[in-house]
């Protein structure tokens, strides 16, 4: 019988159903990610607060993501998913409600940041973990294709409508806080894609929903396997270890920079904010697009293309410096953007494709720990640093450092081999 090809990802009603509604939540979440740091400088003025908000919502986050992990592999990854998007829902829609009624004070913001930090440390496992239970293994790619493709269409559009929104609600005040009402409208916008999502969620059925893993042990000893499962597979453990450091040392200088950037540098206020992220999302969209090329060159070599990758990012970062209007920072952004995409859509296949469904949950919690729970901390360092450093100082040390650890870690041999072979060893 001649080979056929594979049947079309789309022909998935359970997957068209979490592509919809996913791709309605990640253009509300866009609005937020503009409207978040804005309110916060707004209401202070402070870099240094930033980056606190970042790091209040990074502590729970951090604190609970490998347990996050281990429950996702114990249970249905659409359930905890679920669960964790209503919280998500219900405290922007708080915070939209606070805002628009000039209500909102910082102590309101805390508290708020630490709950979303809370639910997204069951979230990102659970939502990672969902995808290789809906589709067959050789549709990883194209399906991971789609989810990054439409992630970075919401990042094209949504930041530079969040960013216009704000900046025209500065012209219907009614508040003692500026850009109150534009802010307001964009926590709204994104509290209304979360219904989206909620609701196609509710109607996709995976595997596990009805065939729960036999699990033994509790909580702790999941985790305890988990990384230990992590730590016996040489290129998979070293690639967290080098995702980790880097987002210590650049994750949390860029995620206090940009704001402070659009708003000491640029013309635009928080319409320059929303044009940085969307010319980043679209570099990354476009880089997408190239990463089948890349892997191609690359040869089985996805270390190598990686950490070549990253230094000469490392580069444009420090391009940062130099920027004073908003286009030369956006064609900069999107350079990094471009670069970063080419390697992410690889590496996400890669590690779906080497790491046992069983394990896939606390594998996606380490990895997103290392993304979701140490950048905010470094964050936090660094707008504590903008105190007694110029932002000038700040985009020169992250963009160096990266570059200096992309050069020095071409020595290990584990990360060079990153695509190579198949791990050897499983421990369950």
């Amino acid at each position: 019988m001649a080979d056929q090809k594979p049947a079309s990802v789309f022909s998935n009603r359970n997957f068209n159903l979490l592509f919809g509604g996913s791709s309605v939540s990640a253009l509300g979440d866009q609005f937020t990610l503009v409207a978040l740091p804005w309110l916060v400088l707004k209401l202070t003025g402070d870099p240094a607060a930033l980056g606190l908000v970042l790091a209040v919502m990074a502590l729970p986050r951090a604190a609970f993501m490998l347990i996050g992990g281990a429950m996702v592999d114990r249970m249905s990854p659409r359930r905890v998913l679920l669960g964790a998007r209503a919280i998500n829902a219900a405290c922007v829609a708080i915070l939209a409600v606070l805002v628009l009624t000039g209500t909102i004070h910082m102590w309101m913001v805390y508290v708020l940041a630490l709950s979303i930090g809370l639910a997204t440390a069951f979230a990102y496992p659970a939502g990672s973990a969902i995808l290789p239970q809906l589709v067959q293994p050789q549709q990883l790619r194209s399906a991971n294709a789609l989810f990054m493709g439409m992630r970075q269409l919401s990042m094209i559009v949504g930041p530079a409508i969040a960013g216009v929104i704000i900046s025209v609600g500065a012209n219907s005040q009614q508040h003692a806080l500026a850009d109150a009402h534009g802010m307001g409208l964009a926590f709204s916008i994104d509290a209304v894609s979360f219904l989206f999502s909620l609701a196609s969620l509710a109607m996709v059925r995976i595997h596990s929903d009805s065939h729960p893993p036999q699990t033994t042990g509790g909580i702790f000893a999941g985790i305890a396997a988990g990384i230990r499962y992590i730590w016996s597979d040489l290129p998979l453990r070293a690639f967290i270890l080098y995702a980790a450091v880097i987002s210590v040392f650049v994750g949390g200088p860029l995620q206090v920079g940009l704001p402070v950037l659009a708003d000491t540098r640029l013309d635009l206020g928080a319409a320059s904010l929303g044009i940085l992220m969307t010319a980043n999302g679209v570099g990354i969209f476009l880089g997408s697009f190239l990463s089948g090329i890349g892997t191609r060159l690359a040869r089985g070599r996805l270390g190598l293309m990686v950490l070549g990758v990253d230094s000469v990012v490392g580069l444009v970062v420090v391009g940062l410096t130099l920027v004073h209007t908003t286009l030369t920072g956006a064609v900069l952004l999107a350079c990094v953007g471009m670069l970063s995409g080419i390697v992410q859509i690889a590496l996400f296949t890669w590690i779906q494709q080497r790491v046992s469904k069983e394990m896939m949950g606390r594998t996606m919690s380490v990895l997103m720990f290392t993304f979701m729970g140490l950048g905010p901390v470094s964050a936090a360092i660094a707008g504590a640093l903008l105190k007694v450093i110029s932002l000038t100082a700040l985009f020169a040390g992250a963009g160096l450092t990266l570059t200096v650890i992309a050069l020095a870690c071409l020595n290990s041999r584990e990360l060079r081999n990153i695509g190579v072979s198949k791990p050897q060893v499983a421990i369950t």
